[in-house]
């Protein structure tokens, strides 16, 4: 259910874009501007009331293939598009979904290379698509693609990445409950449940773990390592997503004075 601003919010975003339309046939003079609501209804093969309802901010429920006929009839940018289905609570059905050889946009290989500390991207499913030298030193045996660049494939099936991380099963607690959040977001992508099919069968630990449905939001925070020729280093992890490819998200790591990080 909406709250009253949201749904307030959606039809004015409704009636604005309505008013912007013109008839699909010249017609005389109007009190107002764009297409009628009737007219509007008949391009999306809606109800005129329940069209009307939506621009009073009404409590009613529109379904993802309603809202998808409103969006073609309504004649959206992707960006407008994207706004609407955000304001109506509903997952977009014709979402764009990256293919497996989607590149990674280039504003994030330009702020991975950019950057002097540690830093990479990571697609939909948590694969490292670039990295800089930093990180790849940091993170040799996951970014030198001996075992692939699966950042769950490393931290479950990798022994070298419980010789690098410090209290290995917490961590990686907090690894599966944060793609859990971005899990939720790919479920239509088929690859998404063949990555966590594929590791429950191999990790035990990864299905028990799996299913206790423990969900985080990715906040970063201190991070320690224990390099196999630096010894304890420790960082402050910060993650930002990409403003034209929200499904890729920038991971940088802070160095942190060993003063400021307690003991290890």
């Amino acid at each position: 259910m909406l709250a009253p601003d949201q749904r307030r919010d959606l039809g004015a975003f409704v009636r604005s874009h309505r008013e912007r339309l013109r008839p699909d046939q010249p017609t005389g003079r109007r009190r107002t501007p764009g297409l009628r609501r009737e007219e509007l209804a008949a391009r999306a093969g809606i109800s005129p009331t329940w069209c009307a309802w939506i621009e009073q901010g009404r409590d009613v429920q529109v379904s993802a293939e309603a809202l998808d006929r409103l969006a073609r009839a309504l004649a959206l940018t992707r960006a407008e598009r994207a706004y609407l289905f955000e304001l109506a609570g509903r997952r977009d059905p014709r979402a764009a979904q990256p293919g497996p050889s989607a590149d990674a946009p280039a504003s994030l290989r330009a702020a991975v290379a950019a950057i002097g500390h540690p830093a990479y991207g990571l697609d939909r499913l948590w694969n490292a698509c670039c990295w800089n030298a930093a990180a790849g030193r940091l993170f040799g045996g996951w970014l030198d693609g001996a075992g692939g660049r699966n950042l769950l494939h490393y931290v479950f099936r990798d022994p070298a990445a419980r010789r690098l991380i410090p209290e290995w099963e917490e961590r990686a607690r907090r690894v599966i409950a944060e793609f859990r959040a971005d899990y939720g977001q790919c479920l239509a992508d088929p690859r998404a449940r063949t990555l966590v099919e594929d590791l429950r069968r191999d990790s035990p630990l990864f299905a028990a773990i799996w299913d206790e449905q423990d969900v985080r939001d990715r906040t970063g925070g201190l991070r320690r390592f224990h390099h196999p020729e630096d010894g304890p280093v420790a960082y402050l992890q910060h993650s930002f997503a990409a403003s034209d490819r929200p499904d890729y998200k920038l991971v940088l790591l802070v160095p942190v004075a060993a003063e400021r990080c307690g003991p290890a």
